[in-house]
């Protein structure tokens, strides 16, 4: 059985992990809980914000479908 995945539903996906990103990348801290484990928040916030920024292109592509039509 196959799940067909329409503009919508990635949309919605990549609205929600930049969403998720961008949050996770101004809460955590630089070290979380052990010294051994390092997490890159320049790096995190840049995936978030690319992320977003094809968020953004798929609203663009349903703006101008919806003008098309």
């Amino acid at each position: 059985m196959q799940v067909p995945l329409t503009l919508w539903d990635i949309s919605l996906w990549l609205a929600i992990t930049a969403i998720t990103l961008l949050i996770t990348a101004q809460l955590v801290s630089s070290y979380h809980g052990q010294p051994d484990i390092y997490i890159n928040k320049k790096r995190l916030k840049r995936t978030a914000l690319a992320f977003g920024t094809l968020f953004m292109v798929t609203v663009a592509i349903r703006i101008m479908g919806i003008i098309s039509s």
